[in-house]
């Protein structure tokens, strides 16, 4: 359980990864659309995680009918402001939202600039009417490669004052992030922070790579880093955060069950992990779903959960006023 006096925070969760499945269903009435179903019961098996899926990229498929009602700038919006609405409902008091516009514009042949401009304006709108502090971090998807990346950070850098950080994420088997260092440098060099989704599908050296070379302030997953322990030692010393998705590992089959997942020793080693959704929609969770049931599932006591949770808002990408700001607030709630 988490401490209801201290702050709830998700560092980790796709904007496009979590669409209700009612917006799915009223979008594509609306468009005339071929789901493969017409009632959110029919349409969960489709969308959500029902078993384990092998490997990252399978159940990057279940993104299909969540983008597939992506079919113009109003539903980017309305899917942008809903995770807002969304975070709230669940009692989250900071929500770090990422997306990629390329992933977003694919299907129905989008304008990515526009994308990122309806998404601006949907959390915008959210912050607004629910008083969930949010920030966006954009997605370069490195699954369309490293020339598409360039044109997908040119939609994002087109709302940088509106973005807090950056992030590579998609195929990281088939894409390594050797190919991307200059796409990151570029966003760290517009004040960007960096987040690089590292160590789920690969080996410490991913995540020694997305350190020593993309120089992330954050690592998205970094399952395999208990494989290494100078690596552990690194993390540990120099305080990069951890974004830790329990049910979202055990659905991509990277851990073969919770009691097997390395995050109670991340936080034994002095590692500052944090408990995060990625994908809810796709996984049917929530946030407190992770503290509530898969964290005790993972072997972690009460106060490790606290630890975890105290954690997001030590690496939140957030000024010290920011997080003092929070905390306040959080005390208060």
């Amino acid at each position: 359980m988490f401490d209801p006096s201290f702050p709830l925070i998700d560092l980790h969760r796709h904007l496009d990864g979590s669409v209700r499945l009612e917006t799915i269903l009223d979008l594509g009435r609306e468009h005339n659309l071929p789901l493969p179903a017409w009632t959110v019961e029919e349409l969960r098996p489709h969308v959500q995680i029902t078993q384990p899926r092998p490997g990252v990229m399978a159940f990057v498929s279940k993104f299909k009918w969540m983008v597939g009602v992506m079919v113009n700038y109003d539903a980017c919006q309305r899917i942008a402001y809903e995770n807002v609405e969304d975070a709230f409902r669940e009692g989250v008091n900071y929500i770090e939202l990422r997306f990629s516009p390329w992933f977003m514009a694919e299907t129905h042949h989008l304008d990515p600039v526009g994308v990122v401009e309806a998404v601006v304006n949907g959390v915008e709108q959210g912050r607004r009417n629910f008083g969930v502090k949010a920030n966006l971090i954009g997605i370069i998807s490195r699954t369309y490669g490293a020339e598409i990346a360039w044109k997908e950070l040119a939609a994002l850098l087109t709302k940088r004052d509106d973005l807090v950080g950056l992030d590579l994420a998609g195929d990281e088997a088939n894409y390594p992030g050797d190919m991307f260092v200059e796409h990151i440098r570029k966003g760290r060099d517009a004040g960007w922070k960096i987040t690089i989704h590292a160590g789920e599908e690969q080996g410490p050296a991913s995540v020694w790579q997305a350190l020593n070379d993309l120089k992330a302030d954050r690592i998205g997953h970094g399952v395999s880093a208990i494989q290494d322990p100078a690596l552990m030692d690194y993390l540990s010393e120099y305080g990069i955060g951890l974004e830790v998705n329990l049910t979202s590992n055990l659905q991509t089959t990277v851990v073969k069950d919770l009691s097997s997942h390395p995050l109670r020793q991340f936080l034994e080693y002095g590692i500052l992990a944090t408990i995060n959704t990625d994908d809810p929609g796709i996984s049917g969770i929530d946030l407190p779903h992770e503290y509530r049931v898969a964290a005790p599932q993972a072997g972690l006591s009460l106060e490790q959960i606290h630890q975890a949770q105290r954690n997001a808002l030590t690496v939140a990408f957030l000024s010290d006023t920011e997080k003092e700001e929070l905390l306040l607030k959080g005390n208060q709630e």
